[in-house]
């Protein structure tokens, strides 16, 4: 019996960490390959932006209603077929004639995206005992950050040799070896909520409302588009409500207001990635554009944050086995904040060891952070809310992206305008980005707060 305990946590931490490398690689390689995308399909600056923000805005939509549906009907099931809808959108984003069909193709790897991400964080947790659990979580956010790691060199390499298409060329063949592994490796099925109705109206509710909010962001100077932002807030108040009455919710909204541990790690993770997920966009753009490196170099510099979250994301969730989390995830926190401040100074003449090293700081902060915050999340519910809980709390780390790269576009469009980024308004592009790392700093110095009010899992010695 033990064998066999032992042998599906093997197998599940096999196909969980397979599928966790391909969306982060598919968003780091994509941001290096932004110039020659910019080049070859005549976007401008806002379109950009959108390149990251559609894959993110498709993900965030469909993530917590499909966690439930998960629940109820199989997250096996829907784990694979996540991994299919994100190949197919990859091998069709090689075809794409224009940047119009290029965004909807990146919605399509959005959807597929979802169902892979939330469900396979939800298998894994349930496969993993609570004592192991912070081990295996750490194993998992290391794969996600191996694929952050290699995605920038290995896409700046693509890009320059064979072209920025060659890159989704690239991700078909992932797709495709993930399929079989995990139709080989990956047995069982995992259904703690079956028999439960799935809620159709909140569902839709809640993806109309994420649309509206995010899309009215994005253009939030225009009058309509500040409306449409404020109709989604409405929406999501609505939803809110809505939720707190049906007798099987999407969400169970009764976690945030009974279940402190979870309130403030999942607020505590919505602010840290809108404070630092841009910065990877921003720099990308600095080093090719103001410092004038080919995408092949400037990859590699893009690489050192990630590979340092990948060496240490491990043994931070490892620690916090045995550390309380809180305490962790908070000097992470505090390490962002102050990496964030450096770069606030950035400028033409700022030395590229200087980057590189903040780059450093600001990777290890993050792993210290992400996987101790993310065991105190999974820890802090029941059994049964596995799917619901990492449905949205997932939701929560991509608002948080889609609000850093949101916050990044307006700065863009405020700046520059509807114009590609060229020496002429290099200067404003500048401006634009030590702005938002200054906005950046301030965001995550909030959520640090979020992060020590979280309350204790374990005792502190």
């Amino acid at each position: 019996m033990v064998h066999q305990e032992e042998a599906l946590q093997k197998s599940t931490m096999t196909v969980t960490s397979v599928t966790a490398f391909m969306a982060p690689f598919m968003l780091s390689s994509v941001n290096v390959a932004l110039p020659a995308i910019q080049a070859d399909l005549g976007a401008d600056a806002v379109l950009l932006g959108w390149i990251a923000t559609s894959y993110l805005l498709a993900t965030a939509i469909v993530l917590v209603p499909v966690g439930k549906f998960a629940d109820i009907h199989g997250r096996k099931k829907v784990f694979l077929s996540g991994v299919i809808v994100f190949t197919l959108g990859s091998f069709l984003s090689v075809f794409v004639p224009s940047i119009e069909w290029f965004l909807a193709m990146r919605v399509v790897q959005g959807f597929g995206a979802a169902m892979f991400v939330t469900t396979g964080m939800a298998i894994l947790t349930s496969v993993f005992p609570p004592a192991k659990r912070g081990r295996g979580i750490g194993i998992l956010v290391t794969a996600v950050y191996v694929g952050l790691a290699t995605g920038p060199f290995a896409g700046g390499f693509l890009t320059r040799y064979l072209g920025w298409r060659s890159i989704f060329g690239f991700m078909l063949l992932l797709g495709l070896g993930s399929i079989h592994v995990t139709v080989r490796y990956l047995q069982g099925e995992w259904a703690e909520a079956r028999g439960e109705r799935f809620d159709r109206a909140g569902s839709l509710l809640y993806a109309v409302s994420i649309f509206l909010l995010v899309y009215g962001a994005t253009r939030i100077m225009e009058i309509k588009a500040a409306l449409l932002f404020v109709a989604g807030c409405l929406g999501l108040v609505l939803f809110y409500a809505q939720q707190k009455r049906t007798p099987h919710p999407v969400v169970e909204v009764s976690l945030f207001h009974t279940n402190h541990t979870f309130l403030f790690s999942g607020l505590a993770a919505l602010i840290h990635y809108a404070a630092t997920f841009a910065v990877t966009f921003q720099i990308s753009l600095f080093l090719q554009y103001i410092k004038g490196m080919a995408p092949q170099a400037a990859g590699a510099v893009l690489m050192i944050q990630p590979v340092m979250m990948a060496l240490f994301s491990a043994r931070a969730g490892r620690l916090s086995d045995r550390i309380e989390p809180r305490l962790l995830a908070s000097g992470g926190m505090g390490l962002t904040v102050l990496g964030l401040a450096v770069f606030v100074f950035l400028s033409a003449t700022t030395p590229l060891w200087l980057v590189a090293a903040n780059l450093a700081l600001l990777g290890f902060g993050f792993a210290l952070f992400s996987s101790p915050n993310m065991s105190a999340i999974m820890g802090s519910v029941e059994r049964r809310q596995y799917g619901i809980a990492s449905g949205t709390v997932a939701t929560m780390r991509l608002l948080g992206q889609m609000a850093s790269m949101t916050i990044a576009t307006v700065f863009l469009a405020v700046f520059i305008g509807r114009e590609e980024i060229r020496p002429q308004n290099y200067h404003l592009f500048q401006t634009s980005m030590k702005s938002c790392f200054a906005l950046f700093a301030v965001l995550c110095v909030i959520g640090l707060g979020f992060s020590l009010c979280r309350g204790r899992m374990r005792n502190e010695d």
